[in-house]
């Protein structure tokens, strides 16, 4: 039986755009002798798993994407839409695929999110033991128009990686991300844990950083990363990311403290 439980099923065109980028990326799909990537839990309606693979295929011609969904009759009406390179099948977080294939990357947004957070390590352990061997997981939240959205890499190992993507056009404080925190860290935003101060050094930052607001956002943002970095922030990565709207970590920056 398909391990998990049905959720609400939201999606929309382009919504996970930020994320589908910061995949198309990522070394473990440019390197995977096998190119397969399981979009989990893409909800009501197939738009995610096909705009994944037009992106991916961009940097990986030979990718397959996999949508695997927990709702038989989502299935089955995605399934209407199937092309080459782009399937679906019922299953959870036992991601399960024909002949023992294992998938580079496994996407799961917006999932987790309707779970409890006690349920989020072994469901962690459970998608990154589907994974080939250097896998990763993509695990994290968007709001419903994709311009917020923040998430966590994830091996076999653990977690790595937190990310955070914002529209900058749009945005008025970093920490308006706070709501789109990946479950296992969005009730953790609180005094005394390292995401909180995270989100109140980022918007003391985008503060310092206003006069450069006349230049545009993405200036703005450059020198608010930039600032962070300089307060003993362990900041990856360098300009060509930040210019996106994008600010990642290693994960031990933002765990939740025991």
């Amino acid at each position: 039986m398909p391990i998990g439980s049905i959720t609400r099923g939201t999606t929309g065109t382009n919504r996970l755009r930020r994320v589908d980028r910061w995949i198309a990326a990522h070394p473990v799909l440019r390197r995977a002798d096998d190119p397969l990537v399981v979009d989990l839990g893409y909800g009501a309606s197939a738009t995610t798993p096909l705009e994944l693979h037009q992106r991916l295929r961009k940097v990986r011609p030979d990718v397959e994407v996999v949508g695997i969904e927990i709702d038989p009759e989502r299935v089955r009406l995605a399934s209407l839409s199937a092309r080459p390179g782009v399937s679906f099948r019922l299953g959870g977080f036992e991601v399960p695929l024909d002949g023992g294939r294992r998938p580079a990357v496994i996407r799961a947004l917006n999932v987790l999110r309707q779970y409890d957070e006690s349920q989020v390590d072994a469901s962690w352990r459970l998608m990154t033991s589907r994974l080939q061997p250097g896998g990763v997981l993509v695990e994290g939240t968007c709001n419903e128009v994709g311009r917020v959205a923040s998430w966590v890499d994830v091996t076999e190992a653990g977690p790595q990686t937190f990310t955070v993507a914002l529209h900058l056009a749009s945005l008025e404080a970093p920490s308006v991300v706070a709501e789109r925190l990946p479950k296992a860290l969005i009730h953790r935003n609180v005094p005394g844990e390292r995401v909180h101060d995270l989100l109140v050094d980022l918007d003391r930052q985008w503060a310092i950083a206003a006069p450069l607001s006349v230049y545009g956002p993405v200036q703005r943002w450059i020198a608010t990363v930039e600032g962070l970095r300089a307060a003993g922030w362990p900041v990856r990565h360098g300009r060509t990311r930040w210019r996106l709207g994008e600010l990642t970590l290693p994960w031990s920056a933002v765990a939740p403290r025991p």
